[in-house]
This record gives structure tokens, C-alpha cells and sequence, in this order.
């Protein structure tokens, strides 16, 4: 407690705590841009704290990880194009919310969802720090690779009943995710000669393709079809209402629990990823979805404006920035590639996280773990304060003139990853192969898992391998490696169950 203490001592000094503000509105606006990623928002802001103090430089690194995330939700919701790669789910049915004119709601929920999941898991990462390092060290490569194994199992959630469809599209990214450097051979693949895809392809601008350009075909195909129907463009829908009913907040606390369980549990782990527990978040939504309300006619569609499709992303990233501190705080060991760049930022200070950074700096390091209980409190009143200024201007801009908008913010992301115009090329292809699928009634959900997995799959699969002597029971070994053993049962399980249920239900229909 004492330690607790000092912690809250060092934040609140006015210096301190000012750098965290700032960090919290430079984080939300720089995240709210089309195209640039935590990682890139992060980095950004590295060199900022060369020269400042220890306390004020990582107070403001810290403002900046937790607020960049949220600030994703912005234009994924008002214009369909991810902030970050962490609001790739939000886009989904929270553009689709704002389509229906419940713009300011959807902003209300993922701000919402965000500042619940951050303070739940900071909370949880100042009572539980050491008990959960000694949790993450459990998790070697065959626990790993039975953790993806478990992320791709998940899909079935997004299938939606287009089985073969959903499979092929999670096929297609899996696919995607081989070429470059072989991981086993050390020889490129797929590449075609271009050097531009020894290291794989560019995953930044493959996303704002996917997302951002696809959007705009989207928005040309919906200027076109307005124009033939009235003679003119329709304007973007109004902010409206940001107030949440006491029902729709009740609704959604079994939502928010279980996503912030999960993203807790899966930022702890080195190299799982925030896009990991995302996905398995937004699966575990999408079934008590169509279980409780997918017969409601009063409903939304899963997909289509749904409320859960944007409170269990929103809850799981941020209670992963959080989670993800665990590991690096306690062990060195960083749980995703955001949090990796918080090495560079103490390196900066001349620290080095691990057991003895809580001997020699007990009140840097305690300040870092209140700083994301109290810059996610902070959050709330300095996000909707961006949301309202940024969301207004948005949807203040004729249609024809945001197409035009977007693909200038959606080249300039995609350049700025490595300042390579082939970048442009990839994101204009990705953006094209993404409208064709959504033409021919291909979910790109599953696709982006697999994009998202592939690489980390296939890299723990050859280091178990390797330890097992080429044994593939070392993932079902249940006396050495209970973990792996516990979530292949539980993926087979996400498989075998919704196929029972077909049967059983066919069954009664035919009786």
C-alpha cells in the first residue's frame, strides 16, 4: 500500500499530471486520424520526451497509449475507417449505427466501453501485478500456439451461417500472411522478386485498404445510388444524442464483463496482440447477440448497428493497454508491439523494466501503473470534448467533398508506413479486393484474423515443433503442457457445438 502510495504521490504532482493530459487529447487526436496506428502514434511522441524529466516523460507516454486506441473509434464510426488497426471491429457496427442516425450514441458507447474496460483492468493491474507476471510465464510456444489455434477457432462466431464463405475468407488471409521471409527456411515466399514484400506485406496499409479505401467505393457507390433515386447526394447523418438509457447500459455490462476478462487475460501475454483479444471478444459478443436479441424484429442485425458489436472491442482494447504492462513491468518482457515501444521510452530515461526496475525506481514504476487507473478516469470528459469538436466537423462535409478526404488521409497513412509509395499500390488493392468481397457476400472479418495470426502461428508452431521433436501431441499433452491441452479442447468445442446445434435444430424442423 505504501508503494501505492508513493505512486500516487509522484503522478500528482501538477507538472506530472499535466503531461498526462496532454498525452490523453494528443493521443485521442493523433489516433482519431485514418491510417495511423498505436504504434505509429506512440512512436511519434517518443522523441518528445527526450527532454523532459523521468515522471513527466512517461506520464505522457502512458496518456498517449491509453487515449490512441480510443481515438480510433472516431473516424471508424463516423466515416468507416479505422483510427487505429484497434477500432477494425468498431467499424463495423458502429458506422453502420451511424448510418441509421445514432452517430452520437455509437461515440457514446465506445467512449464509454473504452473508459470501463481501462479503469476495470488498471484497477487490476495495481492490486494484482506480481500474481499475474507469474500467470504470463506459464505461456511458452506451444501454450501460444494453442492461443491462436483458439483466436482462429473464434471465426465460427463471425461465419454468421456462411460457413464455406467465412472459411475461404479466413483461408485468404492465412494465405496472405506466408509471403515474405520464411520463418522456418529463412528463404523469402511469394514475394515475385519485389523487395518491397521480403518482410511481408505492409500490414498498415493493407489495413487502411481493407477498411479506409473500400470505404470509399462504398461512399461513391452510396453518392451514385442517391443521385439516381433524388438527383442528389444525401448529407452524412447528425451527431444526435450521446446520452446512454439505463437499459442499454444494463444490457451491456454482461458485454463489457467478459470482454474486459478477456483482454485482461490476453494482454498479459507476451506477443498475443491486441488484435487477438479483439476478435475473441467480439465472437463471445456476436453469440449472446443472436442468442438473446437476433429474434427481436425491434433489432439490428449483428453487423448492422448492433450496440455489442461496439462495446466488446472497445472494452478489450483498452483493458489490454493496461494488462499489457504486466509482463513488461514485472518481467522485461513486452505483451505487444505498442507496449514494446514503452522499452525504448524508459531506455530513453536510462531504466530497464524487469524485476529490478521495482527496486532501484519504485516510484517511476508504481507512477506508470496509477497513471492508467487515472488517465483512463481522465479519459472520459477529454475524450467526448474531441469526440463533439472532431465528429461535428466530420459530418459537416458534403459527401463528394469526403471521398476526396479520405483517400488524401488514406494515401498519407499508407505512405507514412516507411515512406514507400508501393505502400499506395497495396492499400488501393487491398481497398479494391475488399469492396469485391463485400460485393459477393464474403465476410472480411475472418480474413483479418487470419492476417492477423498467421505469422505468430506459424512462428510457434516451428519453435514447438522444434522442442517436441516434431511431435504434434506436445499441444494435446495434458501432464506437461495442461494450458495448450485445455484450449485446443475448447476450440474443438467452438467448432463441434454450433454444428450439433445445426443438426438438433434440423432434426425438430423435419419432426
Amino acid at each position: 500500500m505504501d508503494l501505492i502510495v508513493i505512486g500516487f504521490t509522484t503522478l500528482l504532482e501538477p507538472s506530472v499530471l499535466m503531461m498526462l493530459v496532454i498525452g490523453l487529447f494528443a493521443g485521442l487526436i493523433v489516433g482519431s486520424i485514418p491510417g495511423i496506428n498505436d504504434n505509429i502514434a506512440f512512436a511519434v511522441f517518443i522523441p518528445f520526451s527526450f527532454a523532459l524529466p523521468a515522471a513527466q516523460a512517461l506520464a505522457l507516454m502512458v496518456g498517449v497509449y491509453c487515449a490512441a486506441a480510443t481515438g480510433g473509434a472516431i473516424p471508424a464510426i463516423m466515416i468507416k475507417v479505422p483510427g487505429t488497426a484497434s477500432a477494425l471491429l468498431t467499424a463495423v457496427d458502429g458506422n453502420a449505427m451511424a448510418r441509421q442516425g445514432q452517430a452520437g450514441k455509437a461515440l457514446s458507447i465506445a467512449i464509454t466501453s473504452s473508459v470501463i474496460g481501462g479503469v476495470v483492468c488498471s484497477i487490476v493491474l495495481l492490486l494484482f501485478a506480481p500474481l499475474l507476471a507469474n500467470l504470463a510465464l506459464l505461456f511458452g510456444f506451444v501454450e501460444t500456439f494453442a492461443l491462436t489455434i483458439l483466436g482462429l477457432s473464434s471465426v465460427v462466431g463471425l461465419l454468421a451461417g456462411n460457413v464455406l464463405r467465412g472459411l475461404a475468407s479466413a483461408l485468404i488471409g492465412l494465405l496472405v500472411s506466408t509471403i515474405g521471409f520464411s520463418l522456418t527456411t529463412g528463404y523469402p515466399r511469394y514475394t515475385f522478386d519485389n523487395v518491397n514484400l521480403i518482410e511481408g506485406v505492409p500490414f498498415v496499409p493493407l489495413l487502411v485498404g481493407l477498411f479506409g479505401v473500400a470505404s470509399v467505393f462504398e461512399l461513391v457507390a452510396d453518392i451514385a445510388r442517391e443521385r439516381s433515386e433524388s438527383g442528389r447526394s444525401e448529407a452524412l447523418p447528425r451527431i444526435g444524442s450521446m446520452r446512454l438509457g439505463k437499459r442499454l447500459i444494463r444490457r451491456l455490462i454482461p458485454v463489457w464483463a467478459t470482454s474486459i476478462t478477456i483482454g485482461n487475460l490476453i494482454g498479459m501475454l507476451p506477443g498475443a496482440g491486441m488484435l487477438m483479444a479483439i476478435y475473441l471478444s467480439y465472437d463471445q459478443a456476436a453469440r449472446r447477440f443472436k442468442r438473446l436479441f437476433a429474434h427481436n424484429p425491434d433489432e439490428s442485425k449483428w453487423g448492422e448497428g448492433a450496440p455489442e458489436g461496439i462495446a466488446a472491442p472497445e472494452s478489450a482494447n483498452n483493458a489490454v493497454t493496461a494488462s499489457s504492462m504486466v509482463p513488461l513491468l514485472s518481467l522485461g518482457i513486452p505483451g505487444n508491439s505498442t507496449s514494446a515501444l514503452f522499452i525504448g521510452a524508459l531506455g530513453v530515461q536510462g531504466m530497464v523494466p524487469g524485476p529490478l526496475l521495482f527496486a532501484q525506481h519504485a516510484d517511476i514504476a508504481w507512477m506508470i501503473i496509477v497513471a492508467f487507473l487515472v488517465a483512463n478516469l481522465l479519459m472520459w470528459p477529454v475524450a467526448f470534448l474531441v469526440i463533439k469538436s472532431v465528429s461535428r466537423t466530420v459530418f459537416a462535409i458534403k459527401k463528394e467533398v469526403l471521398v476526396g478526404v479520405i483517400v488524401l488521409l488514406c494515401m498519407l497513412g499508407a505512405y507514412a508506413d516507411g515512406a514507400n509509395s508501393f505502400n499506395i499500390g497495396v492499400a488501393l488493392s487491398a481497398g479494391l479486393v475488399a469492396y469485391l468481397m463485400k460485393l459477393a457476400n464474403i465476410p472480411l472479418g475472418p480474413a483479418i484474423l487470419g492476417l492477423v495470426l498467421g505469422g505468430q502461428m506459424e512462428s510457434a508452431l516451428s519453435n514447438s515443433l522444434s522442442v517436441s521433436g516434431g511431435s504434434w501431441l506436445v499441444f494435446v499433452d495434458i501432464k506437461n503442457h495442461p494450458i495448450s491441452a485445455v484450449m485446443i479442447v475448447v476450440a474443438g468445442l467452438m467448432w463441434v457445438v454450433p454444428i450439433v446445434r445445426h443438426l438438433r435444430s434440423r432434426t425438430q424442423e423435419e419432426v
